[in-house]
């Protein structure tokens, strides 16, 4: 009992350490991308993705790039920009990129994982795009594409956009908009990031080596040498990983740094983190906007390029010497609550946040302001919302447990 009980300590006091180290950048992130999705218009990025040639590909991934990483977010919005006249080609192209190749997904991996991780992230992030271009140009779905036109209701709001980007800043009304979609990027991922934050201590605290070695074959710490068919196991594993774990991108970063950590494969791990539009809520989504043919198609699209940008990207940087090691990469044994950078800038962005939540609730409360989201499911996202109440009861104990009684 005393042993559970120590586990349990441990297991909170890691999960909390976890969320200070990488709340300055979530901070951060998602003021950055609420800015960006109050000044940059759906209206303005449509209108030059309408071919499926190379520069309406480079202007998709640009746009998902300034674009959030909440991938629920995504999907509505590259639901949109398709519905209004970009090509499936570039449509997919921003879903990638705006999933992958975001600021704050990098910040928070160079936190958990390091330089090679962050470079890993965008350079596969561009890879699964050309690999999903290219596997379109090769199979040419133009009757899938076409069914999933007519699946989406054609009609949509056109309005024109008057007023140059320098009025826009200079409008109150624009920045508590900004205000509103900062709360919104919050309320749009906080169970999945409680939920992933929670889960990362407890495997770290309760969970052995050896189940981590039965999962991906041939692990072990310090394990820098796999062969093909070992790196094609962890790279179709890492998906299913990802799958069970339920959770997005932003949540899922501890948990991969923890499966590093257990010796899995450069590979497996950053095909781990890719996985966050093959899950279930994903496909029904897609399943809703689409058709149930076209959302196969895109998981099989989306999968088959993830297997191969994660096989690319080990062998790259095994060729280039950039694999990273994962001898002592070992983040659960830091003291996360010193005074360090990670203190002030905490602090910091702390402000930051008051500040937009001032524009958005008190300067702007008569604003009235509604960004389209992907219809989740009530009842999931019911059981997420009472999982993550589970989970504050489950660290406050804990914390209690480690901080007064041992």
């Amino acid at each position: 009992m005393d042993n559970f009980l120590k586990q349990w300590g441990e297991a909170a006091y890691t999960s909390t350490g976890f969320f200070w180290m990488a709340l300055w950048a979530f901070i951060l992130g998602y003021a950055v991308s609420s800015f960006i999705q109050i000044f940059v218009t759906e209206k303005r990025m449509q209108e030059t993705m309408g071919d499926a040639k190379a520069k309406s590909i480079l202007l998709g991934t640009f746009f998902g790039f300034i674009s959030s990483s909440c991938s629920f977010s995504a999907l509505a919005t590259s639901k949109s920009l398709f519905q209004k006249g970009a090509s499936f080609a570039s449509s997919i192209a921003f879903l990638l990129a705006s999933t992958n190749l975001v600021i704050e997904l990098g910040i928070i991996i160079s936190i958990f994982l390091g330089w090679q991780f962050v470079v890993g992230e965008y350079v596969g992030g561009i890879l699964l795009i050309l690999c999903s271009w290219l596997l379109i140009r090769l199979i040419k779905p133009n009757g899938l594409i076409e069914k999933a036109r007519k699946n989406l209701d054609s009609s949509s709001d056109k309005q024109a956009e008057s007023s140059s980007f320098k009025e826009k800043v200079q409008s109150k009304k624009n920045w508590a908009k900004v205000g509103k979609q900062y709360a919104m990027e919050w309320k749009m991922v906080w169970k999945d990031v409680t939920l992933g934050f929670t889960i990362a201590g407890i495997v770290s605290a309760f969970v052995p080596d050896s189940f981590f070695q039965t999962l991906f074959i041939n692990t072990g710490e310090g394990q820098n040498t796999f062969g093909f068919f070992t790196l094609l196991e962890h790279v179709i594993v890492g998906p299913v990983a990802a799958f069970l774990t339920f959770i997005g991108s932003m949540g899922n970063i501890p948990l991969a740094a923890l499966l590093f950590g257990k010796g899995v494969s450069f590979a497996g791990v950053m095909a781990f983190i890719f996985s966050d539009l093959i899950v279930f809520p994903v496909l029904r989504i897609n399943a809703k906007y689409y058709g149930w043919k076209m959302s196969l198609f895109i998981l099989f699209l989306l999968f088959t390029s993830l297997i191969v940008t994660a096989l690319l990207l080990h062998y790259g940087f095994s060729f280039l010497d950039f694999l990273p090691d994962s001898s002592g990469k070992s983040i659960t044994e830091s003291d996360h609550f010193k005074i360090d950078y990670t203190f002030f800038l905490n602090i910091a962005f702390f402000i930051v946040s008051g500040i937009l939540i001032y524009f958005g609730f008190y300067k702007g409360r008569d604003v009235k302001y509604h960004k389209e989201m992907a219809p989740k499911s009530p009842m999931l996202e019911k059981i997420l919302k009472w999982l993550a109440f589970v989970c504050y009861a489950w660290l406050v104990t804990g914390i209690f447990i480690k901080m007064i009684i041992l």
